[in-house]
């Protein structure tokens, strides 16, 4: 894998956005449309996370979102971020805050 600098790291706006909705992708099998808060922000982000997380179980869960990401239209439908999670043989975890913090806080 490609190492980055310090400054390509800089360029990323993380923060902790709060679930307010989740529905399966219209169109895709393996896709959720999330709405989410980013402080005050609503937006809408579509993640690959269907065959780990049932929607309405994913509604109040805090995650941590790649803010600045350009948006773009996947299936149909746009996303304007990218949360986080990992993944491994048992399927994906999203990447959570380990206590409660407020929606829109900067991840450092």
């Amino acid at each position: 894998m490609e190492q980055i600098s310090i400054e390509d790291v800089i360029k990323l706006d993380l923060r902790v956005a709060e679930i307010i909705a989740a529905d399966a992708h219209p169109d895709a099998d393996k896709l959720l449309v999330l709405k989410i808060k980013i402080g005050e922000e609503e937006r809408q982000i579509v993640a690959g996370i269907k065959k780990s997380y049932v929607p309405q179980n994913l509604i109040g869960k805090k995650i941590t979102v790649i803010a600045n990401l350009q948006p773009v239209v996947l299936r149909g439908v746009e996303s304007q971020g990218m949360l986080l999670a990992a993944s491994d043989d048992n399927g994906i975890v999203l990447l959570t805050p380990d206590r409660d913090i407020v929606s829109g806080s900067k991840v450092k």
